[in-house]
């Protein structure tokens, strides 16, 4: 993953609508967790994009090459937002701009764009790209959250965090805003309102911390406030009983100061891991790291 002061870029896929990801049960592979202190941006749903054909195919249209194989009418041409999403996929986002620029204009393109010019952390024309697209849609919760993810960005937590509650008056069921409201409070030392936030994303998605391969945009906040946030998502882990991924919250929270062995052995909200051998052994390697932060 790519990190600078603002940004945490993952290193594979993109945008969450873009291409539908199936997730791996906690049975079946080792869970795969986002820094809780990171914030998701998200485009229009219900939007499928196919990779590029590889060299290797035959020099057909994709019209062409479904009208040779199976018979029937060709299939449109890909459009410009089309090319510009596969573009993005593969984190070509100056291609990927040039494409959205060529194709009308719409609420969606707008936002797409926007995202492009983040990911590449050309904030300002991210901002205007998002406002734009607000403007032809006023009531789309999710350039609303991607506005707010710009302001989490600039440490403009105030402000964030009234974009996420207008978000979430418009879809009060997505658990990506929540998770991102949660990081925000939690930003601001705000624990128990960032906690409920929080355990309320989990209520509605117990995926929703596991990692989607979508872009991610790091709160810069501090080395305890970032603990403070894996701490409660530990803390959330535990009490839906996904253990793989509260011990990895757990080693963030360790690792970044916040709490200590001695106390995590103690809390009884952990009590359900004391006989875990992994549970044990991180505790056991921790036991001499950095001195605890006050929490």
């Amino acid at each position: 993953m790519r990190s600078s002061v603002f940004f945490a870029l993952l290193a594979a896929g993109l945008i969450p609508a873009l291409r539908a990801t199936e997730l791996p049960s906690t049975a079946q592979a080792p869970v795969h967790v986002t820094a809780a202190d990171s914030i998701q941006v998200q485009t229009s749903p219900n939007v499928q994009i196919q990779a590029p054909t590889p060299a290797s195919t035959p020099a057909l249209s994709p019209s062409s090459a479904a009208a040779t194989q199976t018979g029937k009418p060709p299939l449109p041409e890909p459009t410009e937002e089309d090319i510009g999403d596969s573009l993005t996929i593969h984190q070509r986002y100056q291609a990927a701009i040039a494409a959205y620029q060529k194709a009308p204009r719409s609420a969606s393109v707008w936002n797409k764009m926007g995202i492009a010019y983040q990911m590449m952390f050309n904030i300002r024309e991210a901002t205007q790209c998002y406002r734009q697209s607000l403007k032809m849609d006023s009531h789309n919760s999710q350039v609303i959250n991607n506005l707010a993810t710009i302001y989490d960005s600039q440490k403009q937590f105030s402000a964030a965090e009234r974009m996420y509650r207008k978000a979430l008056k418009i879809d009060p069921e997505s658990a990506l805003v929540y998770k991102n409201l949660g990081t925000n409070l939690l930003a601001q030392h705000k624990y128990d309102r960032g906690w409920d936030a929080y355990q309320h994303a989990l209520t509605l998605d117990p995926q929703i911390f596991s990692d989607h391969g979508t872009p991610q945009v790091q709160n810069p906040a501090s080395i305890a406030e970032r603990g403070a946030m894996n701490y409660y998502m530990a803390l959330g882990c535990v009490r839906i009983g996904q253990t793989d991924c509260a011990l990895q919250y757990l080693r963030m929270a360790l690792d970044e100061g916040f709490t200590n062995s001695k106390k995590i052995a103690l809390d009884v909200a952990f009590a359900s891991l004391r006989e875990n051998p992994d549970f044990k052994q991180l505790l056991a390697s921790q036991t001499n790291n950095k001195p605890e932060q006050a929490r």
